[in-house]
């Protein structure tokens, strides 16, 4: 029976029975859907977890990041059309997209080769005077060196430093809180994240003004309609009872998945829109009710969670040292809370097939392009190849291995022994 059970790092991983209770019981109760107090108790969560002034919810992680680029163009008099907002590749195309929604200028900066984050000796090289913005993402779990970027960024005084934390919620750099590093930070509650309510994300600021302006796009942006918020509540209650029980049966769980995707009766992760670098009409939004509620019954759970992804890398560093897999580095200041276990191998996509077709074990749907997904066309999103060559090298030695809660040591036991065979 463990050959037939799907081993997986997407497809809402981190669902347990409490959260399929609790969306079972919201699915039939819709006038809790899009008005409630959870979206206010969500907010203020974080803002108590974070340290931080100011959380805004809204849909998503890029509406969240586009009301902060929106912001800043009515707050900060050096922003214009066209501003140079600077990003790493080896990252998904809802990083880029917010910007060109925004209609500013996507700059990609390529990253390091040991920890997949911002290679600052590029983002030094790549700086014009044009450039209004640094992101930061803490690529997989693992805190970008913070003190670094802000030194660069220091050299020019228009510049606004964001963190990407939507890998990241609970990591830490020198003993603080990733999200509270710089002027703005956005997190994402997508159905692969830290924690997860299919759909979902937060803005956070301690900048007064930034605050005010980002709880007034909240307000403009209005929330989505209630056949889009039933979708994602319908989500993990599909996928455990209908599509993953048999998802390697004849083909026909995968079938199914993209079936109720096409007939929209559940959502994609990316829609065919954001791979051309345009906007479908659910984004921006703000964060209704029911996800809330959801987001809240997974912060509970941050803790244990972030202990058990941990504890599951651990199990992967003590049984893949002294093979030919090169391991994730361990960075000094830093907590990483590993929402993969990323590995490089030179037959990574050899390596990712096999697994998956012969071993029901899907390993590395990040990042095998340098923008993901695979089939996002890179010249709508204003990538030019060979532009960030260490990413594009990534994509093709990169591999990741599951640590969310589903994931046990019996689990991660048959992972290694499948790796184990690789020379």
């Amino acid at each position: 029976m463990n050959y037939f059970k799907p081993i997986s790092i997407s497809l809402s991983p981190n669902v347990e029975k409490d959260d399929l209770h609790l969306a079972l019981n919201l699915i039939i109760r819709p006038w809790l859907w899009r008005k409630g107090k959870a979206i206010a108790e969500l907010e203020e969560t974080f803002k108590k977890y974070l340290g931080v002034k100011y959380a805004i919810s809204f849909n998503s992680g890029r509406s969240s990041f586009f009301a902060i680029l929106e912001s800043l163009k009515k707050l900060e008099p050096a922003f214009a059309e066209g501003s140079g907002v600077a990003m790493q590749a080896f990252t998904c195309n809802a990083v880029p997209n917010p910007v060109l929604w925004a209609n500013l200028e996507p700059v990609y900066i390529d990253c390091s080769k040991d920890t997949f984050n911002i290679d600052v000796n590029d983002l030094k090289g790549k700086i014009t005077v044009k450039t209004r913005v640094v992101v930061v993402q803490h690529t997989f779990g693992q805190p970008c060196n913070m003190d670094q970027v802000r030194a660069v960024c220091s050299e020019f005084p228009n510049i606004v430093l964001i963190e990407d934390c939507a890998h990241s919620l609970g990591a830490e750099f020198n003993n603080i809180k990733v999200g509270s590093h710089s002027k703005a930070a956005f997190f994402s509650f997508s159905r692969d994240k830290i924690i997860s309510s299919v759909y979902g994300g937060i803005a956070v600021t301690n900048d007064e003004k930034l605050g005010e302006a980002l709880r007034q796009a909240q307000g403009k942006m209005g929330l989505p309609n209630p056949f889009w918020i039933f979708q994602q509540l319908l989500h993990p209650i599909l996928l455990h009872y209908l599509i993953l029980p048999v998802y390697n049966f004849i083909d026909l769980g995968k079938v199914m998945l993209v079936v109720s995707q096409w007939l929209h009766v559940l959502s994609k992760a990316v829609s065919w829109q954001e791979k051309r670098g345009q906007r479908p009409d659910y984004f921006p939004k703000a964060l209704p009710n029911a996800l809330a509620v959801m987001a809240l019954n997974q912060f509970n759970k941050l803790e244990k969670f972030n202990s058990h992804r941990q504890e599951i890398a651990e199990y992967y560093y003590k049984e893949l040292a002294n093979t030919s897999f090169v391991l994730p580095s361990r960075v000094e200041n830093t907590k990483n809370v590993f929402l993969r276990f990323t590995v490089k191998h030179k037959k990574a996509h050899e390596i990712i097939y096999e697994a998956w077709h012969k071993q029901n074990i899907l390993l590395g749907d990040w990042y095998t392009t340098p923008i993901a997904p695979f089939d996002t066309n890179i010249e709508d999103i204003k990538y030019i190849d060979g532009s960030c060559q260490t990413a594009e090298d990534l994509a093709k030695k990169t591999l990741n291995l599951p640590t969310h809660i589903n994931i046990s040591i019996k689990d991660a036991e048959r992972i290694v022994n499948f790796l184990k065979a690789w020379k």
